[in-house]
């Protein structure tokens, strides 16, 4: 069963943000019926108070209704709710206009007055505020605002109320009608700037593999074009020499065999060199990478230097991995990667405050890629790779790897200690 939290967690960074909006404008909608709907039936009394709280609750949920299809408009989910915008006004005006009435023509009484002026405000506040969820340009919803407030001054003075007072009146609407407007369209342009920026963000790790593709790309046709070249050049002119009956048909076949073992060398060391990673070079790119996604990572534990060169290209392509798991897949603030080395193994850590997709990485994408890719990785060292929930909101992946067994230096005797290899600490290899 799935729990409030971890409903919560489960979500991205724009989702929380729109989840966030979307609520505290419906907090509005039930606000306006416990303050001014339920608290209408004692003053006006049980049939009046009554037809009161019903009138209020439908423009609540109005509110609730319009605030729900203006937000999904705004992401491009659905239409803009004219109509259903159109309805709002018309029913918050309707609304104002009675309980003005109420107030001037009801029943006497200090709590009437007191209790139909709060309806009258209230409604008149949050409707225009609603309103401008729906409209995108700030101006006009500014002077929906502006229109309800002069609207309240003309009915108010309208039905008998004093100038003073329906200017005060008008004033108080227009007060508040205009800070839940500006409520709505900065709430709106925070939405939209959080979404655009998550979007930017998987734009630069898109380019930043298309990059790494290129670089291949070109690295591959720096060396075989060439190659390739000289093949199809000596390859032509010993068929010309074949068919001429020359032996030096033979000496160009050599030479194109020569080129063509040549060209698998060196696409070899250029595939090599691609899929080796430096463990010293992947902490620093991982430090930098999520400190610039505003995230704290925090490197320690054992020195990088003396490792051997399979246990560091391993390694480094398990933080390689799961930096680029943080970024995509959870919503982290803070990092921490830990090596250590015990007794015959080194064991990696990395460890995050970000579940909400981290936690079903393991065993998605197709074989090769993502943690499949890096178990199997692994596995030809004899390593094992762990991944999973930490318990308290946290995710950890920890990677271990046997070392092989050190031999004694050439010319000690039997049994002599291993050399001890000079090392520095990570801060100063990733530095």
């Amino acid at each position: 069963m799935r729990t409030p939290g971890r409903w919560w967690r489960h979500k991205s960074t724009p989702e929380k943000v729109e989840t966030y909006t979307r609520w505290s404008f419906h907090f509005f909608a039930v606000m306006e019926f416990f303050s001014v709907g339920v608290t209408s039936v004692a003053p006006l009394g049980a049939r009046l108070g009554s037809a009161v709280m019903l009138v209020v609750a439908v423009h609540a949920g109005l509110c609730f209704v319009t605030v729900s299809r203006a937000i999904d408009w705004t992401r491009g989910r659905r239409p803009q709710p004219t109509g259903l915008l159109w309805t709002l006004a018309s029913v918050t005006a309707a609304i104002a206009v009675v309980a003005l009435g109420i107030a001037e023509h009801g029943p006497r009484g200090e709590d009437v007055d007191t209790a139909a002026g709060g309806v009258f405000g209230v409604i008149l506040i949050f409707g225009p505020g609603i309103i401008a969820l729906g409209v995108r340009d700030r101006r006009r919803a500014f002077a929906i605002a502006g229109g309800f407030a002069a609207g309240a001054w003309t009915v108010a003075f309208a039905l008998g109320a004093p100038l003073l007072t329906a200017l005060l009146t008008a004033l108080i609407v227009l007060t508040g009608g205009v800070f839940i407007a500006f409520t709505a369209v900065f709430s709106i342009w925070l939405l939209n700037a959080v979404y655009q920026l998550d979007e930017a963000r998987e734009t630069r790790i898109r380019l930043a593999v298309a990059e790494e593709r290129l670089r291949f790309g070109r690295d591959l046709h720096d060396v075989m074009g060439r190659n390739l070249a000289v093949i199809a050049l000596k390859s032509e002119l010993a068929v010309q020499l074949a068919q001429r009956g020359r032996p030096e048909a033979v000496t160009q076949m050599v030479e194109v065999q020569r080129l063509a073992q040549e060209s698998q060398r060196e696409v070899r060391e250029v595939v090599r060199g691609y899929r080796e990673a430096d463990l010293g070079s992947e902490l620093a790119g991982a430090q930098g990478v999520l400190a610039a996604a505003g995230i704290d990572c925090t490197v320690g534990g054992a020195p990088v230097a003396g490792l051997p060169g399979a246990v560091q290209s391993a390694l480094g392509w398990v933080v390689r991995e799961a930096a680029t798991n943080v970024l995509r897949h959870g919503d982290a603030r803070r990092c921490a990667v830990r090596l250590q080395v015990l007794e015959g193994r080194v064991v990696l850590s990395v460890e995050n405050d970000g579940v909400s997709e981290a936690g079903k990485e393991p065993g998605a994408g197709p074989p090769g890629s993502g943690l499949a890719g890096l178990r199997e990785r692994l596995a030809e060292i004899e390593g094992t790779l762990e991944a999973g929930p930490a318990g308290r909101g946290l995710f950890r992946l920890t990677a271990e790897i046997p070392l092989p067994a050190p031999s004694a230096p050439p010319g000690a005797p039997p049994g002599a200690a291993p050399a001890v290899v000079a090392s520095r600490p990570v801060s100063e290899v990733t530095s």
